[in-house]
């Protein structure tokens, strides 16, 4: 089997050193419709910082906007902030009155890298609440003040040991029809190849394992970007 199709196999971001996979190639060029303001951030966050490989492939993004579209979304969680490029993809996707809550333990990129950016769009700005603090922290204040049931769609891509605590309490958080994406949910082929291989690993294949069997929901895990696990609260 040649590489490109094991590849496309496992998932793989677009924008990889040494550049994606022809299928990845093609689906991209075909799907996304990048906006400025995605398209700045991008060209920013890989210029100017070393971790860039923790950015949001835009074509998770586009198919994040769409779902946002397609359920009618106004509330939205948004677990690892980063640069701001998965939070400003949701803020454009919502309409004026949407709200965007975006968490992460540091701003150290956001405010060198993002926020420069966003500077130049405040009508997307304005729909964001960057808070930085621990994630476990702020949704188990939100569950105690009664927020349960009250989000329309989450987005998950922060620390991996924690994505089974995240998954929880966010199940909790979104209403009947509501929406969670949980990215990296292939993590370069090693849920397969390597299951055990370390924390990160093993936390992503049981946060899987713990949607495919929730009663809560239905769930779909697909070879988009580095795998995205798509769960949908029933």
């Amino acid at each position: 089997m040649s590489q490109h199709w094991i590849n496309s196999a496992t998932g793989t971001k677009s924008y990889y050193e040494g550049g994606a996979d022809p299928t990845t190639q093609y689906i991209t060029k075909i799907s996304l419709k990048e906006t400025e303001l995605g398209k700045a951030i991008h060209k920013a966050t890989l210029e100017q910082s070393q971790d860039s490989i923790m950015l949001g492939a835009p074509e998770v993004l586009q198919f994040g906007k769409n779902f946002i579209n397609l359920i009618k979304a106004k509330r939205v969680l948004d677990v690892g902030t980063f640069t701001g490029a998965s939070a400003a993809a949701w803020a454009e996707a919502l309409p004026e009155d949407g709200h965007v809550l975006s968490l992460d333990i540091t701003h150290s990129h956001l405010d060198t890298i993002g926020k420069p950016v966003l500077k130049n769009y405040p009508d997307v700005l304005k729909k964001i609440d960057f808070k930085k603090a621990p994630a476990l922290d702020v949704l188990d204040e939100l569950l105690k003040n009664g927020e349960a049931g009250k989000w329309d769609f989450a987005f998950i891509d922060a620390d991996k040991p924690n994505y089974p605590n995240y998954y929880e309490r966010i199940v909790q958080l979104l209403r009947p029809g509501g929406v969670i994406l949980v990215d990296n949910a292939l993590f370069f082929g090693t849920v397969v190849g390597e299951p055990d291989k370390d924390d990160l690993t093993r936390n992503i294949v049981k946060t899987n394992k713990i949607a495919s069997e929730d009663p809560r929901v239905d769930n779909m895990l697909i070879t988009l970007g580095d795998g995205l696990h798509i769960i949908f609260k029933k």
